[in-house]
């Protein structure tokens, strides 16, 4: 069965706005860096955008379930192309003035991915949606590669201004792709505030009473809690301050684990699709054995120069990105299968604002353990814990979460 034109519109649209946002996600915090030299001012933008989506995003998931997706989608993706053309032709690239309109371009995108999110799989048939998500991943994969390259080339010839012309010229390129999008949403719309505090809560009631859906998220969200620090904190920390990688190798370790992101979607899209989801504790395991690796490659006994270290983590990573797909494209499809269209966007806006919250959990505690322990000690916990995670689920859950036991949407309790 082959994917729809609007599933291929939906994907190149926001491929092309993706490639735009990695531009300027680059380009800004160059820009605030080379104006104040401050820390503490990366430190605010990277909350500017973080806080105001975390307090919308319920509220986000109301109207996209309330109001057509489709022209939510367009208005938000247009509507940032023309702040952004406000932006350079007033002229407003003060750092203050930037950080205003980082608050409101993270407003407009929490509305736009909660639209865009429960859009999604009405436009793929339910056993496609495996492949499909593998695509789209795919995609924002080839974005994160490309993307940086081309933000940190553009702010070097042109500054922040044409990074923020580019990020411009690609909401309204996206917009174009979308417009094109056959698809038909009817719901009754707002008639009163008292409505969207009544649909927040019947989105977190639909939540807490799915257990099928409840176990998804939980597993989702312990296994946050400890991977979020262990690839945000303890491996930067560790290839830089322990291996002693060169900036340049250490963005070639990320380029490593991109690749075989890649080569993992691929795999799903090509050959395994809805099949993939029986190999997640395949992949589960893999994933423990690349940690003990590392582990062992940062500890006292290895005894490897930093070149052989780097290509022996290269490969590590390589086949890291690969296995990380079978693990979170099955999981993605299976919450999108389970939740009815008509709540989705609310449902998974509080999915969100529970997963996005779990990551900073374990941040707050690594960083401490890593000024006061060996970070190979810490890497041992880690594996401890997403271990522990990972054998409860196995022994209680492992045929909801392989697809062994796929229970509808309405089946509760």
């Amino acid at each position: 069965m082959s994917l729809s034109r609007d599933f291929w519109l939906f994907a190149v649209g926001r491929f092309v706005s993706q490639v735009g946002w990695a531009v300027q996600d680059v380009a800004l915090p160059l820009y605030v860096l080379d104006r104040t030299h401050s820390g503490g001012m990366m430190t605010a933008f990277i909350l500017a955008e973080m806080i105001p989506a975390m307090l919308v995003m319920p509220f986000a998931g109301v109207i996209g379930d309330r109001y057509n997706r489709k022209h939510l989608m367009v208005s938000f993706d247009l509507a940032r192309g023309v702040l952004l053309f406000g932006v350079l032709a007033f002229n407003f690239i003060g750092i203050y003035q930037l950080l205003i309109v980082q608050v409101i371009m993270a407003t407009m995108g929490a509305f736009f991915g909660a639209s865009t999110g429960a859009m999604f799989p009405d436009l793929v048939e339910p056993n496609e949606l495996e492949r499909a998500n593998s695509i789209t991943s795919s995609f924002n994969i080839f974005a994160r590669l490309v993307g940086p390259a081309l933000g940190g080339f553009i702010y070097a010839i042109g500054g922040i201004p044409i990074a923020l012309l580019v990020n411009a010229v690609s909401f309204f390129g996206s917009g174009l792709f979308e417009i094109l999008i056959r698809y038909e949403w009817k719901a009754r719309e707002l008639e009163s505030l008292g409505q969207v505090v009544s649909d927040i809560k019947e989105g977190i009631a639909f939540l807490r009473s799915n257990r099928y859906l409840w176990t998804l998220m939980g597993f989702a969200i312990f296994m946050i809690t400890f991977a979020e620090p262990f690839g945000a904190v303890l491996m930067p920390y560790a290839m830089r301050e322990i291996l002693r990688f060169s900036s340049y190798q250490f963005g070639l370790q990320e380029s490593a684990f991109m690749v075989g992101a890649l080569i993992g979607n691929a795999l799903i899209a090509a050959k395994f699709g809805r099949k993939a989801g029986r190999y997640l504790f395949h992949a589960l395991l893999f994933d423990g054995i690349m940690i003990l690796i590392f582990t062992w490659l940062i500890s006292p006994s290895s005894n490897l120069t930093t070149d052989t270290a780097f290509l022996l983590l290269a490969g590590v990573n390589v086949l890291w990105g690969a296995i990380e797909a079978f693990e979170s494209v099955p999981i993605n499809a299976k919450i999108q299968r389970a939740i009815p269209t008509e709540v989705r966007g609310r449902v998974m806006s509080a999915m969100m604002v529970l997963m996005h919250a779990a990551g900073p959990l374990g941040l707050l505690a690594v960083g401490p353990l890593l000024d006061r322990y060996p970070a190979w000690l810490v890497s041992v916990v880690l594996w401890v814990g997403m271990g522990a995670v990972v054998l409860y689920y196995w022994v209680k859950y492992r045929k909801i979460l392989t697809g062994e036991e796929e229970i509808g949407a309405k089946e509760k309790g």
